[in-house]
C-alpha cells in the first residue's frame, strides 16, 4: 500500500502549547504508511494581496506541501470563540490568488487541544465553516475535542490510555475518510470554483 503524506497545521504557538504536544502525540500515533509532518506557521508573514502573485519563499514552501500532501490534518486551540489568527493566516496563503485554491478537493480532519471541559469546540466549528467554503473534504465523525489539561505528563508526552485509545481511533478513521475521498475525488471532475463575484483588492 502506498504511503500517505498529511500535512499537520498547528494552530498553538506557545512554547508549551497543548496542541504541540497533541501533534507529537499524533505523531506517535500514526498508522504505518502515513507520513506526518508539520511546518512553523508562525514564521509566515501576514497574507497581504500585494505578495500573493509573488509570494516569499516560506509562503512557497508551504504552498508546495499543500500541493504534495495527500491531506490535512488541523489541530486548533481556541481564543473568544474561534481559531487563532496564526492559523487564519496560514489558510489564507495557500488559497491565493483567487482561483487557485491549493485547499480543494483535498480530504481533511479537524481537532484540538484545550484545557478547558469543551476541549475547542467553538474553534473547531468555526474552522470548519472556512474550510467548507475552501471546498476541502471535511471528515465529520468522530469528533475530537480533547480536554488535555492533565493529560501530559512531565516529559511532554500523553499516558492516559483512554486518550490514547481515541487518539488511535480518529486515526483510523480519518485514514478510511481519506481512501473513500480519494475514490470519490477520481471519478468526479475537480472543483475549483470559489465565487462568481469579481474579486477586487480589499
Amino acid at each position: 500500500m502506498a504511503s500517505k503524506k498529511i500535512l499537520a497545521l498547528v494552530g498553538g504557538i506557545c512554547k508549551d502549547s497543548l496542541n504541540k504536544k497533541t501533534y507529537n502525540m499524533m505523531k506517535d500515533l500514526a498508522p504505518a504508511g502515513i507520513e506526518l509532518q508539520t511546518f512553523d506557521i508562525s514564521k509566515l508573514p501576514f497574507f497581504t494581496q500585494d505578495e500573493e502573485q509573488n509570494p516569499q519563499p516560506i509562503v512557497q514552501d508551504l504552498k508546495k506541501l499543500v500541493i504534495e500532501c495527500d491531506a490535512v490534518l488541523f489541530i486548533t486551540p481556541e481564543y473568544n470563540r474561534s481559531f487563532p489568527g496564526v492559523l487564519k493566516n496560514a489558510i489564507d496563503w495557500p488559497s491565493r490568488p483567487y482561483g487557485k485554491n491549493l485547499w480543494a478537493r483535498k480530504p481533511a480532519a479537524v481537532m484540538g487541544a484545550s484545557g478547558g471541559a469543551i476541549g475547542t469546540f467553538g474553534a473547531q466549528h468555526h474552522l470548519r465553516q472556512v474550510l467548507a467554503y475552501l471546498d476541502m473534504k471535511v471528515m465529520g465523525q468522530p469528533e475530537f475535542y480533547f480536554n488535555a489539561g492533565k493529560a501530559f505528563g512531565p516529559d511532554g508526552k500523553c499516558h492516559d490510555e483512554s486518550n490514547l485509545k481515541f487518539a488511535s481511533q480518529f486515526w483510523k478513521a480519518f485514514v478510511d475518510f481519506i481512501d473513500s475521498s480519494t475514490a470519490k475525488t477520481a471519478e468526479s471532475p475537480s472543483k475549483t470554483k470559489q465565487s462568481d463575484s469579481p474579486q477586487a483588492t480589499v
